[in-house]
């Protein structure tokens, strides 16, 4: 499907349209021209979604009748919802993600297969792009495999498991692209986003110190921007990556305070932060509190002073992509959040 002359034309789903990428996704494509339905939860407000011509139904990931209702009759499906990140050891939460992330998807790659979609397009996690151990400062491309052993978040396990499902879909006849992003930055956050909750936090004087280390992100612009190359020109049953910059999180935190007048956080030392979180993510532990979300993994620390990066140059190759200013979507989200008074709440 290298078509360099867009989307064509049909009825296209959004999934996750009330999340911040899904909130921007459905932005772009009206603004393009495109017929949108979303599938929204029951009883879900739909902020992101106010004002908007767009087609809403209800229904559930986890429901597969409900599904099949979203999918037919629509030609392209973006399936971009998922259960966001949440650092927990209760294991009621990781069957939720679990059966959110993957049985759900499992749902929407049937229902594509059985609707006739021209094609799908899957949102990736940068969670589950491999890194190479012998050499950290290797950047990550779509070609690492997944490397298990770190006390990943159920999140990470269950993206690249929603990769599986996809592809399984792709051997069985459904044309699918997996668009990969990174840590997402931008406006219409009106849930807010693991990101978004950092820059308000800061914002409102909360957050007072931070863990040294590094990490790739992306702007909303960008990440749309992928999703849309990967349905126009991506190759089926292929994975992009979609980053904007690597930004090391004592420059990310020189920014907020840029952007928010608040005095810089305080830098904590990594080893002795690592040694903690051995002792407060232990199951024993853990399971003493399983709905209390802590704040960091072992996993999370360790691939943060691994400074990993992004290399998007296959993306860049093949789809023409060419990102933009990290810290200009840094400055959007927080001009959101102002604005819509979120940075006292969230």
């Amino acid at each position: 499907m290298n078509d360099d002359a867009g989307i064509p034309r049909g009825l296209v789903l959004v999934t996750g349209a009330t999340g911040l990428l899904g909130a921007n996704l459905v932005r772009r494509l009206l603004a393009d021209g495109h017929a949108v339905r979303t599938l929204v939860l029951p009883g879900d407000p739909a902020r992101a979604l106010v004002g908007l011509d767009v087609e809403r139904v209800v229904g559930d990931l986890r429901d597969a009748d409900a599904v099949a209702r979203a999918v037919d009759g629509c030609a392209r499906v973006f399936h971009v919802a998922a259960l966001p990140p949440k650092i927990t050891r209760s294991p009621a939460r990781e069957r939720e993600i679990w059966d959110v992330n993957v049985v759900g998807t499992r749902h929407v790659m049937r229902a594509a297969l059985a609707a006739g979609v021209a094609r799908v397009v899957l949102t990736g996690s940068f969670s589950a792009v491999g890194f190479d151990p012998d050499d950290p400062a290797r950047a990550s491309d779509e070609t690492l495999p997944y490397y298990p052993f770190v006390d990943w978040l159920p999140y990470a396990r269950t993206k690249i498991l929603a990769e599986h499902e996809a592809l399984r879909a792709f051997v069985d006849g459904l044309d699918v692209v997996i668009a990969i992003a990174t840590g997402i930055v931008g406006p219409h956050d009106y849930v807010p986003s693991p990101q978004g909750k950092m820059i308000c936090a800061f914002a409102a004087g909360r957050l007072r110190a931070y863990i040294p280390g590094g990490s790739e992100f992306v702007s909303t612009r960008d990440i749309v921007e992928g999703h849309v190359l990967a349905m126009e020109r991506g190759r089926a049953g292929h994975r992009y990556l979609f980053s904007t910059a690597h930004l090391g999180i004592d420059e990310l935190m020189n920014t907020l305070a840029e952007l928010s007048g608040r005095p810089r956080a305080r830098r904590l030392p990594g080893g002795l932060v690592r040694a903690l979180s051995a002792i407060t993510y232990a199951r024993p532990v853990a399971r003493l509190l399983p709905e209390r979300a802590q704040r960091v993994t072992p996993g999370m620390l360790h691939i943060l002073a691994m400074r990993r990066h992004a290399d998007c140059s296959k993306a860049a190759r093949e789809l023409g992509y060419v990102p933009g200013d990290i810290k200009v979507a840094l400055a959007e989200a927080h001009e959101f959040f102002a604005r819509e008074g979120m940075i006292g709440q969230a």
